[in-house]
């Protein structure tokens, strides 16, 4: 038993470095102990911990059949906050495969069990979590509303990281809604907050979130400094999905410096991890940069390969596939992304785009 709680309790400590790895392993071993004492308490944490961390590698599928593991235990034994945890993780789970509509009913049901446990910061996540996915829905102004909601709780929880990681939502939330000062200024807020507690993750985060602020003011070189750092901690960290997010930051800064090579390995790249991940409104942003780089492309080539396509055309094609996609999950601000490009195409000016 105590074997068992050691490394739990190491697997605690290198998820909150962000060793993802390592700490997978720990609770693997962890809860192979809980389950020959038949300890349900320890059972329902491991199952927790590793839907949380799978979640921070862009596993989800496999991060949402452990927090169904817990919720099952957890409402049988009448656990209510593992419960509202498990709804918690997989809220966000469903969200990064695109289902923003089933999330915010999950964290609806979170938040009512947090209000009836008295459990603030449990209330506080679950608005960052509702923050967060209006974002993808494309209502901004609520997104804002939520995430300002949740700092105030954690500000006076004196929680820093939640505090973090709201300045983080406010800041992408402000630069699609194209308030790009404020955008960097709660990403500098948080990129110090991280700095102080040693938060890799949140760092990493910050620096993107900085580098995405400067990119959308058209310092493309001070960004592109930002991203690389950024790239090189969630190398480390082993987050696919932010690290693809960077990646396609990176690319579309190549891309509005015109270095269409150095833009189309990005994009490439990021591509290929946001098929891995089955995270849809990433694919759509590398379907729309593959259409951009067609049609700037002397001659026009295929998405991510070389050769043989007439570039207006397979533009309209990238184009019309991403519009399709958007509208069939909601997204209603890349669907906008992807109208604006269909008429610049159709038209044949105003390439190439640096959206937010």
């Amino acid at each position: 038993m105590v074997l068992d709680q050691e490394f739990f309790r190491e697997a605690e400590k290198k998820r909150a470095s962000a060793k993802y790895g390592e700490a997978l392993k720990l609770y693997k071993k962890a809860l192979r102990g809980f389950k020959r004492k038949a300890d349900i308490d320890g059972i329902v944490d491991c199952y927790l911990c590793l839907g949380d961390t799978l979640r921070a590698t862009g596993d989800f599928t496999i991060a949402i059949s452990y927090y169904q593991k817990a919720l099952e235990i957890a409402q049988a034994i009448g656990d209510k906050t593992s419960e509202a945890d498990a709804l918690s993780g997989m809220a966000l789970s469903v969200r990064a495969l695109g289902r923003w509509k089933d999330a915010l009913d999950i964290i609806f049901k979170a938040r009512k069990l947090y209000k009836n446990l008295k459990d603030k910061e449990g209330v506080a996540f679950s608005l960052w979590a509702e923050g967060g996915t209006l974002r993808i829905r494309g209502d901004l102004r609520s997104a804002i509303k939520r995430f300002q909601s949740a700092l105030v709780i954690y500000q006076h929880l004196k929680n820093r990281a939640g505090a973090g990681y709201c300045y983080c939502g406010l800041g992408g939330s402000s630069r699609v809604a194209g308030n790009f000062n404020d955008s960097e200024k709660y990403y500098k807020k948080a990129n110090e907050t991280f700095r102080d507690i040693k938060d890799r993750f949140g760092l990493a985060y910050s620096y993107c979130g900085i580098g995405n602020a400067k990119r959308m003011r058209e310092d493309y070189k001070e960004a592109i400094s930002y991203f690389k750092k950024a790239t090189a901690l969630y190398k480390k960290i082993g987050d696919n999905v932010s690290y693809a997010y960077t990646l396609w930051s990176l690319g579309t800064s190549y891309k509005m410096l015109g270095d269409i090579e150095k833009a189309l390995e990005k994009f490439k790249v990021a591509d290929s991890f946001f098929k891995k991940t089955k995270d849809p409104r990433g694919q759509i942003y590398c379907i729309l940069a593959s259409g951009e780089l067609q049609y700037l492309s002397n001659p026009p080539s295929p998405p991510f390969s070389k050769g043989g396509m007439e570039g207006l055309s397979s533009s309209v094609r990238a184009f019309s596939r991403a519009f399709n996609l958007a509208r069939a999950y909601g997204f209603k601000i890349e669907e906008g992304y992807a109208k604006k490009l269909l008429n610049a195409a159709r038209s044949e000016r105003g390439f190439p785009f640096n959206f937010p």
